[in-house]
Parts: structure tokens; sequence; C-alpha cells
């Protein structure tokens, strides 16, 4: 296989593992690599859904004992069982809507106002979170989740299926909104990625198995690999993050590249219509 390939591979792996659990969005940003790198067309799309389960493994894997106890523990300890049920139960709206509305978001949302908007809009909500929370959480560890709560982060996470918006945006800043603490949103939206992203991956790769060729596995294992690591790095750097900081730098990120996917788009230089 060509070794360029295989490079943009890789970079397209970095593009996603720093920014899937970011509050950035991560289809704008494989959007605009992928066109700036010449990776584009219906297998580069195969591709960033496949190489999402690299960054789902980086969850596990730093959580897995956690993830372990709750497993073996579902049924029989009260904090097993409940953190097992509020990750179902906050999956059921985006299981639901994301079923329905697939065909809709691809046909008419991913177009560079939609994007920009998104990501600016964002951005504003961000803000105006930071400022209006309150200096006590009503929840502030995830073992004193209940399940109405997690019920609404999973409808709050369903407007991360409008592009550039950012599903762990939504799930983080909706789940502060709704009385998490910071470290509170943030874990329950990297446990709620698990099932989500899964699901989400493996429905759109059955229904793009006819593009899928073992001739591609060099390329497909490349960028699995390289999400998987620079997933692992971003979600521990994260989880120190969000102990002493807000998210508010992130705001003014995604207000500059609000304005990147306009001034490309006007340009020429990405189409940003799927």
């Amino acid at each position: 296989m060509d070794p360029i390939l295989l490079v943009k591979a890789a970079l397209m792996g970095i593009v996603e593992g720093l920014t899937e659990f970011l509050p950035v969005s991560s289809t704008g940003h494989l959007i605009l690599a992928g066109s700036l790198l010449g990776f584009t067309g219906e297998k580069s799309k195969v591709f960033e859904i496949a190489i999402q389960s690299g960054a789902i493994l980086a969850v596990i894997i730093v959580y897995r004992e956690r993830l372990k106890t709750a497993i073996l523990g579902f049924g029989r300890r009260p904090l097993s069982t409940r953190l097992v049920m509020n990750v179902a139960i906050g999956f059921l709206p985006a299981a639901f809507i994301g079923l329905f509305a697939y065909k809709t978001i691809k046909a008419h949302l991913f177009n560079a106002p939609v994007v920009a908007g998104a990501f600016i809009v964002g951005a504003l909500i961000i803000m105006w979170v930071e400022k209006s929370l309150r200096p006590t959480a009503r929840v502030t560890h995830l073992d004193d989740l209940r399940w109405p709560d997690a019920l609404k982060v999973g409808f709050v996470q369903c407007f991360g299926m409008i592009p550039g918006t950012s599903r762990s945006g939504a799930t983080i800043i909706g789940g502060m909104l709704l009385g998490l603490s910071r470290q509170a949103a943030t874990e329950f939206s990297f446990f709620l990625a698990i099932p989500t992203l899964l699901a989400a991956g493996g429905y759109s790769l059955w229904k793009s198995r006819d593009l899928l060729s073992t001739a591609d596995l060099p390329l497909f294992m490349v960028g699995f690999i390289v999400s998987f690591l620079a997933a692992w790095l971003c979600v521990r750097w994260l989880l120190r993050y969000v102990a002493t900081h807000t998210f508010v730098p992130f705001a003014w990120y995604r207000i500059a590249f609000g304005l990147v996917v306009l001034a490309t788009a006007w340009s020429g230089v990405v189409v940003w219509q799927d």
C-alpha cells in the first residue's frame, strides 16, 4: 500500500483521537482534515467511522477497572447497577432519534452554514453555562447520578447529531446545565460514548459494508491504532484539565474554527456539502 496513504490515515487518526472527546466536534475537523489531505470519497467516510472504535477503545482502557466492576457487579451491587442502568437509559434517546433522523441529517445538515453556525452557537452556550454555573453542583460524583438526570443528558446528547455541535460538548455542557459538576458531566460523557458511538459506527459500517475490502486493512489498522493512542492521551489529559479549569478556551476555539469553516467554504478550499 502507498506509504503516503498510510501517513494520511495516521494524521486522520490523530484528528479523530484528539477531537472525539473534546467539546469541539470531531466531524467538522475530520471534514476539514480530509479535504486538505485529499482523503475524500465514500471509502474515506467508512474509514472515519471505523477509526472511532479506536477512540472508544481508549475510554474502555482508561476506565477498564471501573467498567469491569460495574459489569460484574450489575444486579448485585447498587452502585454498579446504577451506573450500568444510567448509561443504558442515557443511550436510549440517541438510539431512537438517531435511527429515524439519520437520513434527514445526512441529507440536509452537512453544509458549511450549519457546521459553522453549530460551532459558534455552541461556543456561546459554553460561555453562558460557565458564567452562570453554580458554585456547588447538585450532582458532584457519577455515583450520585439518578436515572432522570441520565435520561435528560441522553436527550441533550442528541443535539450532537447536528454536524459541528459535538456529541461530547452537548453531553458535558448539557450535563453541567442540568446540575452535574464539570467532572461528573465529563465522566458520564465518556461512559455514554461507548454504546452511542459503537452503535452508530456499527450501523454505518453495516450500511457501507459493500465498500469494505481486505486490501484496505493496513489503512484501517493504522488509523485505528493512532486514533486509540491520541484518544488515550486526550482522555487522560481532559480528566486532569476539568479538575481545575473551565471550558471557555474551547469556546473561543470553536468560534475561530467556525470562521475557518466559512472561509474555506467561501474560497472553495473545502467542500462542506456532504
